[in-house]
This record gives structure tokens, sequence and C-alpha cells, in this order.
């Protein structure tokens, strides 16, 4: 059997991503984090390792949009505990469009 190249256009898998802030909405994504973890009562074990983690302190530095997606979960949970629906509102977005 031969396998010739297809004769398809050439594609890009990034071009989906054109003209959308992954980057800029993540890093509002970890503001509203911020945000939250300033008020007393509202930080746990888990946000002091995702402190630690974004720091660089257990490896090598993640960008946000990377820290974002691999804790989309627990930041989800940690909106919803606190009702703060804009902020689900964006990881929603953010998750759909970038992760």
């Amino acid at each position: 059997m031969s396998h010739r190249p297809c004769d398809c256009p050439k594609t890009d898998r990034y071009v989906s991503f054109a003209g959308i802030d992954c980057a800029g909405n993540a890093r509002r994504i970890i503001e509203i984090i911020d945000t939250h973890l300033a008020v007393p009562g509202r930080r746990d074990r888990f946000w002091d390792y995702f402190d630690r983690k974004r720091t660089g302190g257990s490896g090598p530095r993640p960008d946000d949009l990377f820290l974002v997606h691999s804790h989309l979960n627990q930041i989800r949970e940690y909106f919803e505990a606190w009702q703060d629906a804009p902020a689900i509102a964006l990881l929603d977005r953010v998750e759909e469009e970038c992760c």
C-alpha cells in the first residue's frame, strides 16, 4: 500500500486562537483569585500550594493560562463557594476558548 501525501490544504492548529486573548483572560482569572485570597478566611493549604506553584516554588514558573488550565476544577469550586458569577463566566469562557 502506497502512502502518498495528502492533497489537503496545510492547516494551522492554532488558527482558532486568533483574536482570542487567552493570556489576558487567564491573567484576569489570577487577579480575581488574588482578590479573593486577600480576604481573611478565604485561603487554605491548596491556595498556599497554588501560590508556590505560581511563583515557581515547586518547579518551573508556569504561565497563567497553564496554571488556570491545570486547576480548572479547583478554581471553579472556589468561585462557586464565594458565589462569584462573573468570575465563573470568565472561567467558562477561558475553558471553552483556550483550554
